[in-house]
């Protein structure tokens, strides 16, 4: 029987259109893999992480949601009592960036207001591709007061960062949730501890 303690937990979700990576930069951040294989999330995925911030174990309920409209109503209910978001589009596809718009939306009408958010473009590694640039998501995310990325799941750049950076921000805007000392026990969910330190300032942007 598997046993892991923990002090407080958190919830992210992370959301976006079908097909922008959502499912492989959770695998990529979560168990450090990769494929370049397309398997739609059917409603809600879930998988945890563990990690230490001062003398606080943290653990991270990590919720991979469905991009397809049909799946919407069973996704909005994972919102509430959301503590951070992951907002995620594909730089290789236009419509994906301008839904985004649409996904505030849902966000602001689904989860609480102190929320904490990230907008991050995935696929950074295919920049011969690239249909949004750089600057419009970033201009994107300062019309939002966003913390902005791009990342790539396939070369895991800025994809540890980005979960890392929000985290943080939970933390230091938004402060713990009440403290308590957790046990889980039964079923090892792919559950990894390490300890973060903070994040050195870096071009949020493939080279």
């Amino acid at each position: 029987m598997n046993q892991q303690y923990y002090d407080i937990t958190l919830k992210i979700l992370i959301i976006g259109n079908s097909n922008v990576g959502k499912t492989c930069m959770v695998m990529r951040y979560c168990e450090n893999q990769f494929t370049n294989e397309f398997y739609a999330t059917i409603g809600v995925d879930f998988k945890t992480k563990n990690l230490q911030i001062d003398d606080k174990i943290i653990k991270l309920q990590i919720w991979d949601t469905a991009g397809q409209d049909r799946f919407r109503t069973i996704t909005n209910n994972y919102y509430r009592g959301a503590n951070g978001i992951l907002i995620v589009y594909d730089i290789t596809d236009r419509d994906s960036f301008q839904n985004v718009k649409q996904w505030m939306y849902e966000i602001e009408k689904n989860a609480k207001e102190n929320v904490q958010k990230i907008l991050v473009g995935n696929k950074c590694d295919q920049n011969d591709q690239r249909q949004v640039d750089y600057e419009e998501g970033l201009h994107l995310s300062q019309q939002y007061n966003l913390t902005f990325f791009e990342a790539s799941a396939k070369n895991s750049h800025n994809i540890e960062l980005s979960f890392q950076t929000l985290v943080k921000n939970i933390v230091e805007k938004g402060g713990f949730p009440q403290k308590h000392q957790g046990l889980k026990i039964g079923r090892n969910y792919n559950q990894k501890q390490v300890e973060i330190n903070r994040p050195q300032t870096q071009k949020n942007c493939c080279c």
